[in-house]
C-alpha cells in the first residue's frame, strides 16, 4: 500500500503550501495532489475572495521542488482546458519530472466558477460527452507513433504531433475522476488506467459502497473487452484521528458512512481492509495545509504501519 496527501490550496498561503511539500518529500509519502478549482468550493458568495491556487501551476511548482514525489490533481476540470493543450502541458510535465506525472481528469462540477471567468458550463450530458471525448483524445495522443488526426463533435485535431512524448512506458497513467455509474467508470473501462473513489463527494468510504463501484466498473470492462486488473484501484480519503466520539459522528454525518475519523487503531484497520480488497494507494484528505506536525503525525501513526 502506498500513501500520497491532498494538499490544500483554498483559503491559505504559498507559505503554507510550500511547507507541506517540504514536509513530504523524503519521507514515506509516495505522491503530493492538488485540487483544480479557480474560487473556492462550495462556491459561497462571500467567499470568493479567498485564495484558490491554479492546481497545475502549482503541481509543476511541486515538480521542481521534489524528486521523488509524484504528481497529480485530484482532479483537473476538462471544461477548463482544451484536451490538446492539456496532452501538451501533461508530456511536458512528465518529462520534466522525470516520470513523475499522473493525469487525473474529470467532467468538472463547479457552475460558479464557470459563471464567474465566463466559461460555458454546459449540460451535465455534454459535459460527460465531452469528457468521454477528451479521454479518448489524450489516451490516443499519449499511445500514437506520429501526429493525430481526430475528428469528434467537439474537439477535433488535424495532423497534431505530440512532441516531446510521454517520459513514462507505455504512457502517462490516466486517471478518470468520478464513480458515476453510467457514463463516468464505463469512460474508465474505455480510455483510463486509475479508479479512485473520493470520500469528500457525500458517498461515504464504507467497503459497501468501494465493492458496488468497482462491480460496476467490472461489469463495463466486460462489456468493452478491458482487463480490468489494468485499472489500479485508488482512494481520496479525509481522515482525521481522533477519540472524540463527538468529533467522529460529525465527520461521518457530514461525508457519509465510513468515512475515516476514529483512533489511529482503527483507521489502520480499516486501511487494512481496503488493502486487502485490492486498493494500491490512498490519497489523505483534511491534513492542515502547512502544519508539519500534522504530516509528521500521520506518517508515524498511520503511513509507517504499513512499511
Amino acid at each position: 500500500m502506498k500513501f500520497g496527501v491532498q494538499v490544500n490550496c483554498y483559503r491559505t498561503t504559498w507559505h503554507d503550501i510550500k511547507a507541506s511539500i517540504n514536509a513530504m518529500e523524503g519521507t514515506r509519502w509516495n505522491s503530493i495532489w492538488f485540487a483544480d478549482h479557480f474560487l473556492p468550493p462550495p462556491g459561497r458568495r462571500e467567499e470568493e475572495h479567498f485564495t484558490a491556487f491554479e492546481g497545475f501551476t502549482l503541481i509543476s511548482v511541486a515538480a521542481g521542488m521534489t524528486q521523488k514525489l509524484r504528481l497529480g490533481h485530484l482532479v483537473l476540470g476538462n471544461t477548463y482546458r482544451n484536451p490538446g493543450l492539456l496532452a501538451k502541458m501533461a508530456t511536458t510535465l512528465d518529462q520534466a519530472s522525470l516520470g513523475r506525472f499522473e493525469l487525473a481528469l474529470g467532467a468538472a462540477w463547479f457552475k460558479r466558477e464557470h459563471e464567474a471567468y465566463g466559461w460555458t458550463f454546459p449540460s451535465m450530458k455534454e459535459r460527460q460527452d465531452r469528457f468521454q471525448e477528451a479521454c479518448e483524445l489524450l489516451r490516443l495522443l499519449f499511445t500514437a507513433d506520429g501526429p493525430v488526426d481526430y475528428q469528434g463533435k467537439y474537439y477535433r485535431l488535424d495532423h497534431a504531433p505530440l512532441s516531446p512524448g510521454c517520459y513514462q512506458k507505455p504512457h502517462i497513467p490516466i486517471m478518470v475522476g468520478g464513480t458515476g455509474e453510467r457514463r463516468t467508470l464505463r469512460t474508465l473501462a474505455m480510455y483510463g488506467d486509475i479508479f479512485n473513489m473520493d470520500g469528500w463527494a457525500g458517498q461515504g468510504m464504507s467497503l459497501e459502497v468501494y465493492r458496488h463501484k468497482v462491480g460496476v466498473l467490472e461489469k463495463h470492462c466486460a462489456n468493452v473487452g478491458r482487463d480490468p486488473a489494468e485499472i489500479k484501484r485508488t482512494l481520496l480519503m479525509p481522515l482525521q484521528i481522533t477519540d472524540d466520539q463527538e468529533r467522529i459522528e460529525r465527520f461521518q454525518k457530514a461525508l457519509g458512512p465510513g468515512s475515516m475519523a476514529g483512533p489511529k487503531n482503527q483507521i489502520i484497520d480499516r486501511i487494512g481492509e481496503f488493502e486487502k480488497e485490492g486498493v494500491a494507494e490512498i490519497m489523505f484528505g483534511a491534513i492542515p495545509t502547512g502544519q508539519v506536525e500534522a504530516f509528521e503525525r500521520v506518517e508515524e501513526d498511520i503511513v509507517s504501519a504499513f512499511d
